[in-house]
């Protein structure tokens, strides 16, 4: 499809929907549809408005709409030789620039990077009022201070209609190499607190039970020494991809999938199910039956997100009183009618 601005198009929906108080429901590529509650409403479909608007490899910027697919903006940088750091996954070829934004979703790379809000530099977006924004030029103001173009990123489609973005890109390391160490669960997560000290080139680090997996990143000869000192056997770097887009052998279908953000310094965790371990300790993917790992997350100083559809009214982790009244008070400034993504994240907002 060739690049379109179908931003008129999506606010004419806008209003109309404030007009007659018809929920929307927002989507592009619709791949991430399973993360987060049902919503019902009229669909405003994105994917007509696409498009790279600018792109400045010598700043490091690129401006691109929202409905973009995702492959395409990827594309467009790998051309020069850039990268987006945080490795959003798409889960499907149909995913859009809009639905990376939306679910803020980060890959291997992240406790190393930075993920997918630290690269945001602004956004244009559809209010719930009827009009449309960009932040950093026509600004919302007043909105107890925040920083309104990163807030949009995990925001699931609850705040706005986001039609823009502009991301600041890095490029890619000169050297890429992937090892796996044969060491149990234990001995890996105290290496890599150790590891972590050290002016190590490691930028992913995952254990799936029995191995331990290392990317290395950076220059020749800092990645050749790292190697030597580490040890292990050549990987093929298809496996970051593969565990990125949950196509591993772990993530298939069977006991319901959960991801648990937790502090990395904790070792092995005594939980029902099976573990991977990614993010080097930080994120745990663990398939289990269990109905209460959002509570244990919690005791374990971290959250805890289904990513299987239908398994819990409440897949995202339930917010405590206050935080859940600061929600209440972001949606009803920026969309007063309650029009966008009605219940996708909590049955509240």
């Amino acid at each position: 499809m060739p690049d379109f601005d179908a931003s008129e198009t999506l606010l004419e929906q806008v209003k109309q929907a404030r007009e007659n108080a018809t929920p929307l429901r927002i989507q592009g590529g619709n791949t991430k549809a399973f993360l987060g509650r049902e919503v019902a409403g009229e669909i405003l479909d994105t994917r007509a408005h696409r498009g790279i608007v600018s792109y400045d490899p010598t700043e490091l910027v690129i401006s691109v709409r929202a409905g973009t697919p995702l492959s395409e903006l990827l594309a467009a940088l790998d051309a020069k030789g850039q990268m987006l750091p945080c490795e959003p996954p798409s889960f499907g070829e149909g995913a859009t620039v809009g639905g990376m934004i939306a679910a803020g979703l980060s890959g291997p790379r992240r406790p190393w990077s930075g993920s997918v809000r630290d690269f945001v530099l602004g956004t244009r977006v559809i209010s719930g009022l009827g009009t449309h924004l960009r932040f950093g030029g026509e600004v919302m103001k007043n909105v107890a201070g925040y920083d309104l173009s990163r807030l949009m990123v995990g925001s699931y489609g609850c705040l706005g209609v986001l039609t823009e973005v502009s991301l600041k890109v890095l490029p890619k390391p000169r050297q890429c190499l992937s090892i796996s160490l044969d060491i149990d669960c234990a001995r890996a997560l105290a290496n890599l607190a150790q590891w972590g000290q050290q002016p190590l080139p490691i930028s992913a680090a995952s254990h799936d039970g029995q191995r331990l997996y290392l990317r290395l990143e950076g220059g020749e000869g800092s990645v050749t020494a790292a190697h030597q000192r580490l040890g292990g056997e050549r990987l093929d770097s298809g496996y970051w991809s593969d565990l990125n887009e949950q196509r591993l052998d772990f993530f298939n279908e069977g006991l319901a999938l959960w991801r648990l953000s937790l502090p990395n310094n904790l070792g092995p965790l005594d939980l029902p199910g099976e573990q991977l371990i990614d993010w080097g300790g930080a994120q745990r993917w663990l398939k289990s039956g269990a109905d209460n790992i959002q509570s244990r997350a919690r005791e374990l100083g971290g959250h805890a997100t289904c990513f299987s559809h239908g398994v819990t009214e409440t897949p995202f982790q339930p917010l405590a009183p206050a935080l859940l009244r600061y929600h209440r008070q972001l949606k009803a400034q920026l969309d007063p009618q309650g029009l966008f993504n009605p219940g996708r994240m909590y049955a509240e907002l």
